[in-house]
Order: C-alpha cells, then sequence, then structure tokens
C-alpha cells in the first residue's frame, strides 16, 4: 500500500505538470484553432524567470575588509547581497523564497510575451493548415530556446526551494497511515497543491465570468458571437495571453523539481501535446483529467519491478496509451464529436 500511494503522488506531481501545459494549449486549440509548438518554450521562459529574479535579489554588494588579509595579502572581501543590506531579515528571507517571489514577476512578463506572440506572429496563421502553425511555432520556439541558451549558458541552473519546504512530509501519518511509511518531498506536495490552485482558478475564470462565458462561447461558435457586436479577436488575445501565464507559472514552480535548462520545454512538449490529444483536443476537462492519469500511469511504469519485466516500458508507455486510445476513440476521452475524426 505504501509503495502503491508513493507512486501515486510521483504521479501527480509530474501530471500536475503536464495538466497545466496541456491546458494552455487547450485553450489555444479551442480558442484559436492553432496548434502551439511553442508553447513548451513558454514553460521554460517562466522557469527562466524564475532564474532571472534569483539573480536579481542576489546581486551583491562588495566590501574589502582591511583588517583581513587573504593568504597574499590582499584584503578579504565581504560579499553581501543588496537586497539583504537594504531590507536586512526581510531582504533575507526574499531571498529564501525566491521561486515563491518569482511568481509576482512572471505573471505580467509571461502575459506580455504571451500577447506580443499572438500580435505579431500567431494571428497571421489562423487560416492556416495546421502542419504550418507546426513549423512556425516550432521554429519560434528553437528560436526562445536559443535566446536563452545564449544569455544563460547551456547548462542547468539549481534553483532551490525556501527552506521550510525542502524537508520531507510524513504523508501516510497525514492521512492515517502507519508514520514513517509514505514520506514525500515538501516542495513536490506545494507544487501538485499549486497545480489544482491554477487549474481551478483557470475554470473558475471562464465559468464565472462575463468574459469567461464569452470566450467559451467564442469556443463553441466563434462567427456568431463576432456578429453580436463583441470583439472577440481581442478578448482571443488576452486568452493567448492567460495560456501563456498559466504555461510560466508552471515553470517557475518546477524549477526545485527540475534545476532549468534551455531545452527542458522541449522535453515537456511533446509529452503534453500527447496528453492534449489523448484527453481530446479542444476539451479543458480532457487535458487536465489526461495529465493527472498519464503521470501516474508513468509513475507506475517506472517503478523497478515493472521495468524488470518490460526494459524502458516508463520511456514509452505515454505513447502505447495514446496509440490505442487514439484506434479506438480518435477524438480522445473527452474530446469534441467531430474533432480529429474526419
Amino acid at each position: 500500500m505504501d509503495d502503491i500511494l508513493l507512486q501515486i503522488l510521483n504521479g501527480l506531481d509530474k501530471g500536475g505538470a503536464y495538466a497545466l501545459i496541456a491546458l494552455g494549449l487547450t485553450i489555444i486549440f479551442g480558442t484559436l484553432g492553432v496548434v502551439n509548438f511553442a508553447h513548451g518554450a513558454l514553460f521554460m521562459l517562466g522557469a527562466f524567470c524564475a532564474v532571472a529574479v534569483k539573480s536579481l535579489l542576489g546581486f551583491e554588494k562588495v566590501v574589502l575588509d582591511p583588517t583581513k588579509l587573504t593568504a597574499w595579502g590582499t584584503p578579504v572581501e565581504i560579499r553581501t547581497p543588496y537586497i539583504e543590506a537594504w531590507f536586512g531579515d526581510f531582504g533575507t528571507q526574499m531571498l529564501n523564497f525566491s521561486v515563491p517571489v518569482s511568481i509576482i514577476i512572471a505573471i505580467p512578463v509571461m502575459l506580455l510575451v504571451g500577447i506580443i506572440m499572438e500580435r505579431g506572429l500567431i494571428r497571421h496563421f489562423y487560416k492556416r493548415p495546421h502542419a504550418e502553425q507546426i513549423l512556425v511555432t516550432f521554429g519560434l520556439a528553437i528560436v526562445l530556446q536559443e535566446i536563452v541558451k545564449s544569455q544563460f549558458g547551456a547548462n542547468p541552473i539549481p534553483q532551490p526551494a525556501p527552506e521550510i519546504a525542502k524537508g520531507m512530509v510524513d504523508f501516510g501519518a497525514m492521512i492515517g497511515l502507519q508514520a514513517g511509511g509514505v514520506v514525500y518531498p515538501a516542495w513536490r506536495l506545494i507544487y501538485f497543491l499549486f497545480s489544482l490552485l491554477v487549474i481551478g482558478a483557470v475554470f473558475s475564470f471562464l465559468q464565472f465570468t462575463t468574459f469567461g462565458m464569452v470566450v467559451r462561447a467564442g469556443m463553441a461558435d466563434r462567427e456568431t458571437v463576432g456578429l453580436l457586436g463583441i470583439d472577440i479577436d481581442r478578448r482571443f488575445t488576452i486568452v493567448f495571453g492567460i495560456a501563456a501565464v498559466v504555461a510560466g507559472l508552471a515553470g517557475v514552480m518546477y524549477t526545485p523539481i527540475l534545476s532549468p535548462d534551455y531545452h527542458m520545454g522541449m522535453d515537456f512538449l511533446v509529452l503534453s501535446f500527447v496528453v492534449v490529444v489523448v484527453g481530446g483536443m479542444g476539451s479543458l476537462p480532457g487535458a487536465v483529467v489526461a495529465g493527472f492519469l498519464l503521470g501516474i500511469v508513468q509513475s507506475f511504469a517506472s517503478m523497478n519491478e515493472v521495468k524488470a519485466i518490460i526494459p524502458g516500458i516508463d520511456q514509452i508507455i505515454i505513447y502505447l496509451i495514446a496509440v490505442v486510445i487514439l484506434l479506438v476513440r480518435p477524438r480522445g476521452l473527452m474530446g469534441r464529436k467531430g474533432v480529429m475524426e474526419q
């Protein structure tokens, strides 16, 4: 039971990342009809927002102490981050919580990036074939990757979680099982809860606000909404920005789990696109359900006992499930009838 619960937890935190990226992909496809292969790059840009914020907060003031000498007889350099020198203990806590603080910066940055992408490039491919959309957005992803690589280098850049969240949580004791049976990293649990919060916020926005209702109506029948005098294009631009924010936030909070590097977006994009197809193109609930489901399946497939029977199964299990589902139900688990079935 402990092993099963542990693998479910592993699948849920990984599935949270899949679900968030797939949710943004589905929003864009459902509203604009665009297959956005640059969405993984938005996840990567969010992660590097956290890297940039940590670098800015850690910018140091260097003071020479003549009372202390190095082995070469020169004064010792005393390095103090400016934020600590200016704000004392509060500055220290800002450094410690640099990843959560990065969310404040990432939201407007990713919103702006998304709007620029939609206005500057994506809107010119609305009525073009999906193959052309894939090529141009894939090319954009490569350009963004190379820009990040040139600025931050090719090596992964570790981002520590806050001290309070670096430890382990006795999850088994929390739910009434044997103490010490299931011990799990605190930050991974935080990431899972964060993904649920973001998913809930997106669904609430689309379900209970006037803006969201208009967007959902536009997803169902864009032409009719336009005939009512509503500037649906402007709303869809904002929706693209929101999808970019969702991907960016997923990247920010994932940095303590996986050190950011310039190709991390591509690694997640392929899997997340499979999640979208399995869940159903254009189905927001399908993207979320498939994200968590495939994350859990992949987690169980990575168990040593399973790999001993079928070596390498953890690397292909998601694709095998996708093949089976698309053969049986081409529109995906929760896709609209007629989508991907022509």
